[in-house]
């Protein structure tokens, strides 16, 4: 072995010399920017999970369609929307209730038919669960606040006539676009979150992220403010929240919501899927913010 060359030779053979242990760097590497694990503080920006992350092993859950109640297969549930097969005869825009939990119901439209199975869009606003007079209020609050441009009549003239609204007929309902969005604090890091609906007690929401049932997250609403909850139940990205203490459903006019698009969005499961061609209906009787308003005026006025 040449000892003058493993000295003063080529750094490579003497790091490959049997006699010598090869020291391990620490810290960073030169040229490499993953050399180092940086700890992630901001919340995630977009879906990195794969398209078909809740595809469920057929979960038994309930619907309800035109009064009745019906035991179904939960195929799918994501992006919005879910996949049910079972033995009831829904028809395109149907009004469908789908209960994944005793408090965990959402309500959705029927979008398109295939065999004996059913593709179910979700509501698009948050639904709030108060009474219609808390209701208006908060509305009327949340458009003069967030939405200036939407005026409201200041005037004593003769209120515009209001429609009134179609019982059991979940096609013609008339609804509000309005839909709120928070951040989930959970284990360590921090999650975008859509509100489905929204009551004193508890909350619906749609994560993108798992959550464990029991779990004690903090639901942070923007200029609303924060309250801890708790997870109660959790099926695919929809889960239930119950709120450690009561929450005032008029601070939610602080914080300003999204407005549904008109147009409609298919859910990631359906993405990409060549076989689903059923013609879509019309839009399922959702309002702009001009009708909102026009509504509201009159509601005030009763």
């Amino acid at each position: 072995m040449n000892i003058r060359a493993k000295i003063f030779g080529n750094m490579d053979e003497a790091a490959a010399s049997p006699l010598v242990d090869a020291k391990k760097p620490k810290g960073a590497k030169a040229d490499m920017l993953n050399s180092i694990p940086v700890a992630r503080e901001a919340s995630r920006r977009g879906n990195t999970r794969a398209d078909d992350r809740h595809r469920l092993p057929e979960q038994p859950v309930r619907v309800t369609h035109n009064g009745a109640s019906h035991d179904v297969q939960l195929i799918n549930l994501s992006g919005g929307g879910a996949m049910v097969e079972g033995d009831f005869a829904p028809m395109l825009w149907d009004r469908v209730d789908l209960h994944l939990a005793e408090d965990g119901v959402v309500e959705c439209a029927v979008r398109w038919l295939r065999d004996n199975r059913v593709g179910l869009e979700f509501a698009h606003e948050t639904r709030l669960e108060c009474s219609a007079d808390e209701q208006a209020a908060l509305l009327r609050a949340t458009i003069q606040r967030s939405f200036p441009e939407v005026e409201f009549e200041t005037s004593d003239d003769v209120p515009r006539p209001v429609q009134a609204p179609a019982a059991d007929d979940g096609r013609r309902e008339r609804r509000h676009p309005l839909i709120w969005s928070g951040t989930l604090h959970h284990d360590y890091q921090s999650t975008p979150v859509r509100l489905r609906n929204i009551s004193t007690t508890g909350a619906l929401i749609e994560c993108e992220d798992a959550l464990r049932v029991g779990a004690e997250p903090l639901l942070d609403l923007g200029e609303a403010g924060t309250i801890f909850a708790t997870v109660s139940w959790a099926v695919g990205d929809q889960a239930g929240l119950k709120f450690q203490q009561n929450f005032d459903l008029a601070q939610l006019a602080k914080a300003k919501p999204q407005v549904a698009s008109s147009k409609w969005k298919a859910p990631d499961y359906l993405k990409g899927d060549p076989a689903v061609d059923t013609p879509w209906a019309e839009e399922w009787g959702r309002m702009s913010l001009g009708e909102l308003r026009d509504e509201l005026e009159g509601f005030m006025k009763r």
